[in-house]
């Protein structure tokens, strides 16, 4: 078969999982050192106050997507993402699970909702990916959100060797993690269904791959920023959060 003959579902579904094994920021070395124990306390703090606003920009981003879907049932699944990470009013959702992070390594709440620590380069990956989903098609946008196919091995990766290693972090400290591991599943269950069928010639399954490696690029430009601001050279820039 040559490269530009058109994939079948499982031909497109282990491509996009080939694009996760090489890309995903599992393999970051921020995240070695952070599972690792091998930070410190304010290293982890910004860690947690940066990757607040990928949190708190999710919702955003996932309402475009429903403004722009064409089917009760496809806005219903879909809204059903949007209640998760923003709670229903009576249970918190992601967003409010995040800030009990920050909360409980020590950062003011207000503090961490004002963005006003923020590095440059999270702002700008996180606009970067908001803008995407609202740009480009509504199949690059659903697929987009394929990156949630690998992250159940690096939640666990991450509450494991956070508990094992540092002292000041608690079950209740990582309690935004747990829903995650039921939630990304289903999530990934039904965009994988989603881009497999709705991919009809070889070109769209290559936005649909494409889409994929910039949601993975974004995701390591966001340690990268981090590693240079406070691990080496470790130097933040002007009104980003000093440890």
């Amino acid at each position: 078969m040559s490269d530009s003959a058109f994939l079948s579902p499982q031909a497109l579904e282990e491509r996009l999982r080939a694009i996760g094994e090489e890309r995903y920021h599992i393999h970051h070395r921020f995240h070695h050192l952070l599972h690792g124990g091998k930070l410190s306390k304010g290293q982890v703090q910004a860690w947690a106050l940066n990757r607040y606003y990928y949190q708190a920009s999710i919702p955003a981003k996932d309402a475009s997507i429903v403004a722009r879907l064409p089917t009760p049932d496809l806005r219903r699944e879909w809204r059903r993402r949007i209640v998760d990470h923003d709670g229903d009013g009576s249970a918190p959702g992601g967003v409010e699970r995040w800030l009990a992070l920050t909360d409980g390594l020590g950062l003011d709440r207000d503090y961490v909702t004002s963005l006003a620590g923020l590095l440059p380069g999270t702002r700008y990956a996180v606009d970067a990916y908001v803008h995407f989903v609202k740009e480009r098609s509504v199949l690059e946008a659903v697929a987009s959100s394929l990156t949630e196919m690998f992250s159940p091995d690096i939640i666990s990766q991450r509450v494991s060797g956070m508990l094992r290693n540092y002292d000041f972090v608690s079950e209740r400290t990582l309690a935004y993690f747990n829903p995650r591991l039921t939630q990304a599943p289903q999530d990934v269950a039904f965009a994988l269904d989603y881009v497999k069928r709705e991919a009809r010639t070889r070109a769209e399954q290559e936005l649909v791959l494409g889409a994929l490696r910039f949601k993975c690029d974004l995701l390591w430009a966001q340690l990268d920023a981090l590693h240079h601001a406070y691990v080496a050279p470790g130097l933040p820039p002007p009104g980003a959060f000093r440890p």
